[in-house]
């Protein structure tokens, strides 16, 4: 049994079926990459999974249990976190500050700062800030972090919440180069240790993290496999032809 299954998933949006009887099986600990055109179903996908949208028909298991129908603070609470293309953080509060909202169980970022003040530096933080190498920002606002140092510190506020499944929808979006190759290397340090399904069009960032690619077309997996599988699929370039193929879309 795989750690996420999606079983004949669908939802329509005024007569429109934005995702058709979509199947997928996810390992746990695995590293999947959604690819596909503009409109294909990849963030609804996900929008879907965290329950952000729900489905109008299919099933949904975590880890064996049906969340079709849960609500999207209890997915949370199952270990599901999600990633946004526009970073969701405090601009007000600190790197530092940001963690320990994250980790905190008690509602509202004033109410958390002054329960825990921060004097020492909690061990699952020190450990998450070492791996998206933001230990040197830890008493930096947001506010004056960088667009690439902004979506890490989005990445690491998941971590401390212990997101056992975490959705990136277009994680390197805006990013310099130098940022991208940064977040490449997180990524390779999650794989194993988290479950990630990551949505993006840089083909030269899926290259380096991806293992398995599946690529929608119309809300439906038109292909699974290697990026060498894929790019080969003679469905996925009848699809994608004029658009000079996947690596394009």
């Amino acid at each position: 049994m795989a750690y996420l299954e999606l079983h004949g998933l669908e939802v329509s949006f005024d007569g429109f079926k934005a995702v058709n009887g979509l199947d997928l099986a996810v390992e746990r600990g695995e590293l999947r990459c959604l690819l596909g055109a503009n409109g294909a179903g990849k963030s609804t996908t996900l929008d879907l999974i965290c329950g952000r949208t729900q489905p109008t028909g299919g099933r949904i298991l975590l880890d064996g249990q049906d969340i079709t129908r849960a609500p999207e603070f209890r997915r949370a609470r199952h270990g599901v976190g999600r990633k946004f293309q526009v970073p969701s953080v405090f601009k007000e509060l600190t790197v530092r500050e940001n963690l320990e909202v994250a980790q905190s169980r008690h509602p509202g970022p004033a109410r958390t700062i002054r329960l825990f003040p921060g004097l020492r530096l909690d061990r699952r933080i020190a450990e998450v800030l070492e791996i998206v190498e933001l230990a040197d920002e830890l008493d930096t606002r947001a506010a004056f972090l960088s667009h690439g140092k902004t979506q890490w510190l989005e990445i690491a506020m998941l971590l401390v919440q212990d997101s056992a499944l975490i959705l990136m929808d277009e994680p390197t979006a805006g990013m310099t180069i130098q940022e991208t190759g940064k977040t490449s290397r997180i990524f390779q340090r999650l794989r194993g240790r988290h479950t990630l399904i990551v949505v993006e069009h840089d083909m030269g960032f899926v290259r380096e993290i991806a293992g398995t690619i599946t690529v929608l077309h119309q809300g439906k997996r038109l292909a699974e496999g290697s990026i060498r599988q894929v790019e080969n699929d003679p469905k996925v370039r009848e699809a994608y032809l004029g658009s000079g193929g996947i690596s394009h879309a």
